[in-house]
């Protein structure tokens, strides 16, 4: 049985606000996300997920790993008060749930061929984990440092349900039972770019409230004027560069782009299987007409690369895209339809180890940083207190499950 959430908590979507929220908001927005999490174990119930298991960790896996994931940083580890992740001293109220959850304990192939944990238990796992936190919470000290560990567990847990979105496309699992799931995607008016003027920036995030590894530190960066796209680029965009033949032309591509294009022998972005007058792509579990106007999504960074090129544009650094969107929507700028690829490799800003042990082994954490690219944003698909302007992520240049497109700039 899932919680009951007050009406009135409408500041628990709030990005801004809920970087700083305080016990009962905090309280509010893990409730919300256990709801969520619980919808989407429905959803996997009965599929048939092997063929996510190049690409994925299990989803039931995945779901587990929310709940013991938070339990390692709150209800097990004596150094939480303090904000620090120190590791869980205490043991886990299920006996085999670091022998079950823990990343670090087997890999993932592992995991795809030894959990084995049932609905029912799982279930009852998740209930136990959140109802802990939940009343160590009401205990918490009311700071930056006492609320820091619940803050994070929230954040991670928002984060997976977005991987849970993209392995259920993955999977083509939607339908009627679970259409509360999956947003209608917007189409938009297209408007001319916007133009910036040279200016200096604030990059990343300053201390206070919570700060995602990823945003640490705010410093400073000076940005020449630019102009960039006011929307990401949309189907109807994408459709001329394939109709031109751009996935025929290795002159659109870098060289390793062109050598995925040969190894994948693609068309199109991942999921269409017609692109032309009508573009028909696989959504929340059917075939369906993509209106044209909607953003592109679906595509590596080698693929919006490709566009920029023979477009004559480039992709957006990561100093004007924030500009843009955090000055640019009273003049027409929108994000949040797709996560978007940027042009630089992915870098952190801080030597600092990351905030907590025990989270899922990314792919992207331990690839080559010749490999991985920033992404801004976020998608129809990302819970909204994470749609952040200064939210970024690592994602490998081939990846295109997730809902990332693109924007461009003038050269």
């Amino acid at each position: 049985m899932t919680r009951s959430l007050a009406p009135a908590a409408a500041a628990i979507h709030d990005p801004i606000a809920m970087r700083r929220a305080g016990r009962e908001l905090l309280s509010l927005a893990l409730i919300d996300a256990r709801n969520r999490t619980l919808r989407w174990l429905s959803a996997f119930a009965g599929a048939d997920a092997a063929a996510l298991q190049a690409e994925f960790e299990p989803p039931l896996w995945l779901v587990g790993h929310v709940g013991w994931f938070q339990e390692c940083a709150i209800a097990r580890n004596l150094q939480r008060a303090r904000g620090e992740a120190a590791g869980a001293t205490l043991a886990s109220i299920e006996p085999r749930a670091d022998s079950w959850f823990d990343p670090s304990i087997s890999t993932r192939e592992q995991r795809w061929r030894d959990t084995d944990v049932g609905d029912a238990h799982l279930r009852d796992y998740l209930a136990a984990t959140l109802d802990a936190t939940l009343e160590l919470l009401e205990q918490a000290p009311e700071d930056d440092r006492g609320l820091q560990l619940y803050r994070l567990a929230l954040a991670h847990e928002d984060a997976a349900a977005e991987t849970l979105a993209t392995m259920a496309q993955a999977l083509a699992l939607g339908g009627e039972a679970h259409r509360d799931l999956w947003p209608i995607w917007p189409s938009r008016v297209r408007r001319d770019p916007l133009w910036f003027g040279a200016q200096h920036i604030q990059l990343g995030t300053p201390r206070g409230g919570f700060v995602p590894d990823l945003e640490r530190w705010a410093h400073d960066e000076a940005v020449p004027e630019f102009e960039i796209d006011a929307q990401p680029v949309q189907w109807v965009q994408f459709v001329e560069f394939a109709d031109d033949g751009g996935y025929d032309e290795p002159r659109w591509w870098s060289q390793a782009g062109w050598a995925w294009v040969e190894r994948m022998q693609r068309r199109a972005p991942r999921y269409v299987e017609q692109m032309g007058r009508a573009v028909l792509a696989q959504r929340a579990g059917q075939l369906q007409r993509v209106a044209s106007a909607q953003a592109v999504a679906h595509v590596c960074w080698y693929e919006a690369d490709a566009w920029c090129r023979w477009a004559q544009r480039r992709l957006p650094t990561e100093p004007e895209w924030e500009i843009a969107a955090v000055n640019g929507g009273s003049r027409g700028f929108v994000w949040g339809d797709v996560h978007e690829w940027m042009s630089g490799r992915a870098q952190r800003w801080s030597d600092e180890p990351p905030q907590a042990a025990p989270a899922v082994s990314d792919a992207a954490e331990h690839a080559s940083p010749r490999t991985l690219r920033v992404t801004r944003g976020g998608s129809v698909m990302t819970v909204p207190r994470l749609e952040h302007p200064k939210a970024r992520a690592f994602r490998q240049v081939e990846h295109d499950a997730a809902f990332v497109g693109f924007r461009s700039c003038a050269p």
